[in-house]
């Protein structure tokens, strides 16, 4: 046997094992792919990912500090779902952080930062003319990280960056109200915020970042609103 056939077969370590796991469940449950609610049965995952139960538990766990999945008293692990009552806060912190760090990201100059800035932007792009509501939302989350990181205060962008990860299965939800289509507009928004930010105009920033917030939380409580009201007419039936 060859060193590298040696390698090939040699057994994954567990570290790596529960990583592959999280990862792939974390996907898939950002994505909605695995909606609010669904059950995550250990026996079930040890043997779709042909791994013992311990890197399952311990993903299982890493997924539970994320807020992403929850343990039922009879111990079953379910998808956790979306507490729509918590949203109001949520989306006041969510709309600070935009004008925060895109008022930063205004006031500092670093050409190879804004340059990371404009790849994301290309990326995001790319997926509303594709249509791909998962690389939208990928693209989306790493173009405002993005110009936290130019703003500087790493705080900022740490708290950001969970903000944005919190809100992804939000976001899937906010593009199905345009059936993945997601009108150009939010393309030139995106614009804009680059063209104020590489002005140094921290007051255009800052209007720019309200309004881009402004109009994902309206859509969003739309959304909500219409989902509740259907739930109301089928009760009455």
């Amino acid at each position: 046997m060859t060193s590298e056939e040696s390698k090939s077969r040699a057994p994954r370590s567990r570290g790596s094992g529960t990583q592959t796991i999280y990862d792939r469940l974390r996907q898939e449950i950002l994505s909605m792919s695995l909606p609010p609610g669904s059950q995550l049965d250990e026996v079930r995952l040890s043997e779709r990912f042909g791994m013992s139960r311990t890197p399952v538990r311990e993903a299982l766990l890493r997924l539970s500090s994320d807020g992403l999945v929850t343990t039922l008293p009879n111990r079953n692990t379910i998808v956790a779902t979306i507490d729509f009552a918590s949203l109001p806060p949520y989306f006041d912190a969510l709309t600070l952080m935009y004008r925060v760090t895109t008022r930063a990201a205004a006031s500092h100059k670093d050409a190879a930062r804004m340059a990371v800035i404009r790849e994301r932007q290309s990326e995001f792009e790319a997926a509303v003319r594709a249509h791909d509501a998962y690389a939208m939302i990928e693209a989306n989350r790493e173009f405002h990280v993005a110009i936290a990181e130019l703003g500087g205060n790493p705080y900022y962008t740490s708290f950001f960056t969970r903000l944005l990860d919190e809100g992804r299965r939000i976001l899937r939800l906010y593009y199905s109200t345009f059936d993945d289509r997601l009108p150009l507009q939010y393309v030139e928004e995106h614009e804009d915020m680059i063209n104020a930010i590489e002005a140094g105009d921290v007051e255009t920033a800052d209007r720019l970042a309200i309004a881009h917030a402004g109009q994902i939380v309206r859509q969003i409580q739309d959304y909500v609103a219409r989902d509740m009201n259907k739930a109301l007419a089928i009760d009455n039936l």
